[in-house]
C-alpha cells in the first residue's frame, strides 16, 4: 500500500476525534486534579510551617462557646441601626449571628449577637427576640428593666500577675444612644463604652462599641429580662468565653503564598476560624456581550462540559461551616468538599501545634475552565479541521513521497556494488525528521570514507613498521652464509638480533592495551597523593626532555585519590610523549592538576599542529594516529591506554583545540572524581 494510501485512511481516523476528546478530557479533569492536589499539598505544607512560625506564643482556643468577632470591611457606626455591619444585605439565614441556643423554642425569648472589629474597636450587635422591651425608670430603679451586663478579662502579662476585671452595665430609660456605667470603679460612667439602644416592636436591639481588647482577653455578656429578673438561656459571664478574632498579619503572609483561584483557612481546636483569604481567580474572559457567535457556542459547551465532568467526579463531601466557625471532620479520601454556597473545592489539611490546623483549597471551576475549554474548542471545530486535514494531508503525503525517493536516489549513488565511497551524500537544508535523516546518512558515508582511510593508513603503518626490520634480518641472514669471518659474523648476528628486538617492541606495543585491560583485574588500589605523583613525574619529563618547555601548575591543597599511581604516571607518560611529537622544537608544554568540588582536572596542553576538525574516527580508538610520516614505531595504542586508564579510576578523558595566550594547540584532559578519606568513597 502506498504511502498517500496510507495517510488517507489514516485521515479517515479523525473522525474518532470527538469521541476522543471526551475521553481526553476526562482524563485530563483526573490528571489536573491529581496534580493540583499534589501542588496543594506542597504549598499547604509550606503556608503550615509558616502559620505555625506565626501563631507561637498564641493561646489555642477548644472551647466552643467563644465570642467571635469578625473583620468589619466597612466602617461601624454604633446608631443602633446595624445597618453599616457586614451581610446586612444578605438573607437572615447567611449573616453571622452567634445564637445564645443552637434550637431555640418557637415563641420563646431568643437572643442572638454578632461582633466585629476594625482594629481599633470592638463592635457588638445584641438582637432579642421575642420579648418586648422594657425601659429604667430614673425615679423608680427597683422596677424590673432590660440590663446588659459586660465583663472583660485583660490577659495575664508577662509578669505573671493578674489582671482585675472589668465590669459594665447597660440600661437605658428611653431608646437611643447609651453609655455603660463601669461597676468595678465605683458606678462612674464610661464614655468610651457606647451605643444604641433600639426597640424592634417584638424585641430590641443594642449596637455597642468598645475599645479593642488586646489579643487573648475574655469577654463575656449577660442578659437580664426586667419581667423575669433572670438571665436568658445560654449566656452568662462565668466561665468567661475567650474573644476569637482574625489575625490580620497571618492573613497577610498567608495571601501572598495564594495561587489564584485558592482560599486558605486557620481554625483553632474547637473550629474559630482565626484567618482566612480567598484569591479570585485571573483569566476571565469577556461579557456575554462581547463574544462572537462561534465563542457564543464554545460558552455553552463548556457549561454542558462543566455538568457532564462533574457527573464523572467523586461526590464531593459538604463542610460544616458558619461564617466563623469550620469543622472539617478529616477530609475524605478524594479531597473534594462542598460549600455552603455550591461550590465545589479541591482540599487538603495540615495539622499545626496545639490542635490547630491549617485547610488550603483549589478551585474546581478553575481547572474544569481549562479541560472544558480545550474541548469545547474542539467540538465546535472538529468537523472543520477534518476536512482541511485531510486535504492538508494528502498533499503532505505526496511530498513526503517525493522527497524520501530522492533520499534514496542520493543514497544510492553514493556507494557502489564493491561499497566503494563515490560522493559524499549532500547536507539536508531542512530541520524535521526526514532533513535528520538525510545528515545522519552523509555522516556516515562520511565516516565510513574516513574509516576506510584510516584501515588503509594502518595497513601502511604496519607494512612500513615491519619491512624495515625484516628487510635487516633477511639481508644479515643472506650475508651470514656468505662469510666466514668471525668478525663479520658476529656483527651480521647483532644485526639481527637487533632488527628482532625492534620486531618484539612492535609486537608488545599492538598488544599493550590488551595487557592492561588484564591487569586492571589483579592491581590492588592504594590512596595515594595525586599531586605529588603528577609533580614527581613532571620533574622527570623537565630534566629529560631539554628540547621544549615543560610548565607544571600544582593545586595549593592535596588531592587524595584511591588507585594505582604506577598507573596514571603511564598515562601521563602518554600524553606526555604525545604532546612532544607535536610540540616544534623549543615550545611550551603545560600540564596542570586543579582540584573542583567533586573532581580532579588533569590537564596536558601543548603548542604546535591541532586536531583535524571532522577526524571521522575516534582518536582513543585502537590503532588510530594522527601522525603522517613521524617517527617510527607509534601505531596509535598510546591514546587508547589513556582512556582505559582514565576509566579504570572512574573518569574519563576528552581532547580538543584550544587557544591560549595568543598561541594554537591541543588541550587534553583527564576528568577523574574526587575521592573522600573521611567516607572511603567517590563523588
Amino acid at each position: 500500500m502506498s504511502l498517500k494510501r496510507q495517510l488517507f485512511l489514516a485521515s479517515l481516523l479523525m473522525l474518532l476525534i470527538p469521541w476522543a476528546g471526551l475521553k481526553f478530557v476526562l482524563e485530563l479533569d483526573d490528571a489536573l486534579r491529581q496534580q493540583a492536589l499534589q501542588q496543594l499539598q506542597e504549598r499547604g505544607q509550606r503556608m503550615a510551617n509558616l502559620a505555625g512560625d506565626l501563631l507561637l506564643g498564641q493561646p489555642t482556643i477548644a472551647t466552643p462557646n467563644a465570642l467571635y468577632a469578625s473583620p468589619a470591611e466597612t466602617p461601624i457606626k454604633p446608631d443602633g441601626h446595624a445597618d453599616d455591619w457586614p451581610g446586612y444585605d444578605e438573607p437572615d439565614h447567611l449573616q453571622p449571628w452567634q445564637p445564645a441556643e443552637p434550637l431555640p423554642v418557637p415563641g420563646a425569648p431568643h437572643l442572638r449577637w454578632q461582633a466585629a472589629s476594625d482594629g481599633r474597636h470592638l463592635f457588638l450587635l445584641v438582637q432579642m427576640q421575642n420579648q418586648a422591651m422594657q425601659l429604667f425608670q430614673q425615679n423608680r430603679p427597683d422596677q424590673p428593666h432590660d440590663r446588659f451586663e459586660l465583663v472583660l478579662q485583660p490577659p495575664i502579662t508577662d509578669l505573671q500577675q493578674p489582671v482585675p476585671r472589668q465590669r459594665w452595665t447597660l440600661r437605658t430609660s428611653a431608646p437611643g444612644s447609651v453609655n455603660a456605667i463601669r461597676e468595678d470603679r465605683q458606678q462612674t460612667p464610661d464614655y468610651r463604652v457606647q451605643g444604641a439602644w433600639r426597640d424592634r416592636g417584638a424585641g430590641w436591639q443594642l449596637e455597642l462599641q468598645m475599645p479593642q481588647p488586646a489579643r487573648g482577653s475574655l469577654l463575656g455578656f449577660q442578659v437580664t429580662l426586667g419581667g423575669q429578673e433572670s438571665s436568658v438561656p445560654g449566656t452568662g459571664i462565668e466561665p468567661l468565653p475567650p474573644l476569637v478574632q482574625r489575625i490580620p498579619e497571618l492573613e497577610r503572609a498567608l495571601a501572598d503564598q495564594l495561587g489564584d483561584g485558592q482560599q486558605v483557612t486557620v481554625v483553632e481546636p474547637a473550629g474559630w476560624i482565626v484567618a482566612h483569604h480567598r484569591h479570585p481567580a485571573t483569566g476571565q474572559g469577556p461579557d456575554f456581550d462581547d463574544l462572537s457567535p462561534v465563542q457564543v457556542l464554545e460558552k455553552i459547551t463548556l457549561n454542558a462540559l462543566r455538568a457532564l465532568i462533574r457527573l464523572y467526579q467523586p461526590e464531593p463531601t459538604p463542610l460544616a461551616e458558619t461564617g466563623h466557625r469550620l469543622i472539617t471532620g478529616g477530609l475524605p479520601d478524594n479531597h473534594l468538599v462542598r460549600r455552603n454556597d455550591g461550590s465545589v473545592w479541591l482540599a487538603t489539611e495540615h495539622d499545626l501545634f496545639g490542635g490547630r490546623s491549617l485547610v488550603l483549597e483549589q478551585s474546581l471551576d478553575q481547572l474544569l475552565t481549562v479541560s472544558g475549554s480545550a474541548l469545547g474548542s474542539v467540538l465546535a471545530r472538529s468537523l472543520l479541521i477534518i476536512l482541511a486535514l485531510t486535504l492538508v494531508l494528502l498533499g503532505y503525503a505526496s511530498w513526503l513521497s517525493w522527497r524520501i525517493a530522492r533520499l534514496q536516489r542520493l543514497v544510492s549513488a553514493s556507494v557502489d556494488e564493491d561499497g566503494r565511497i563515490l560522493s559524499p551524500v549532500p547536507s539536508a537544508r531542512t530541520r524535521d525528521e526526514l532533513g535528520q535523516l538525510q545528515q545522519h546518512f552523509s555522516q556516515m558515508v562520511e565516516r565510513l570514507q574516513s574509516y576506510n582511510h584510516y584501515l588503509e593508513s594502518f595497513s601502511r603503518r604496519l607494512s612500513h613498521e615491519l619491512k624495515t626490520p625484516v628487510a635487516v634480518v633477511r639481508s644479515s641472514l643472506e650475508n651470514l652464509a656468505h662469510n666466514s669471518s668471525e668478525q663479520e659474523r658476529q656483527q651480521y648476528l647483532e644485526r639481527a638480533a637487533g632488527a628482532t628486538e625492534r620486531l618484539r617492541r612492535i609486537l608488545n606495543s599492538m598488544s599493550e592495551a590488551a595487557r592492561l585491560e588484564q591487569s586492571f583485574d589483579q592491581a590492588d588500589k592504594e590512596q595515594f597523593d595525586l599531586s605529588e605523583v603528577v609533580a614527581q613525574a613532571t620533574a622527570a619529563y623537565q630534566q629529560l626532555d631539554a628540547d621544549h618547555q615543560i610548565r607544571y601548575q600544582i593545586p595549593e591543597a592535596e588531592c587524595p585519590l584511591m588507585g594505582s599511581p604506577e598507573m596514571l604516571v603511564q598515562m601521563l607518560d602518554k600524553l606526555v610523549d604525545n604532546a612532544r611529537d607535536f610540540t616544534p622544537e623549543g615550545g611550551a608544554i603545560e600540564v596542570s592538576l586543579r582540584r573542583h568540588s567533586d573532581h580532579y582536572q588533569l590537564r596536558v596542553f601543548n603548542e604546535g599542529s591541532q586536531l583535524p576538525e571532522h577526524a571521522g574516527v575516534d582518536i582513543f580508538g585502537a590503532f588510530v594516529s594522527q601522525r603522517q610520516g613521524q617517527s617510527e614505531g607509534h601505531l596509535g595504542q598510546g591514546l587508547l591506554i589513556v582512556r582505559l586508564i582514565a576509566d579504570y579510576h572512574g573518569g574519563y578523558v576528552e581532547a580538543r583545540n584550544t587557544r591560549e595566550g595568543g598561541i594554537d594547540g591541543v588541550s587534553f584532559r583527564v576528568i577523574i572524581p574526587v575521592y573522600r578519606p573521611e567516607t572511603g568513597s567517590t563523588l
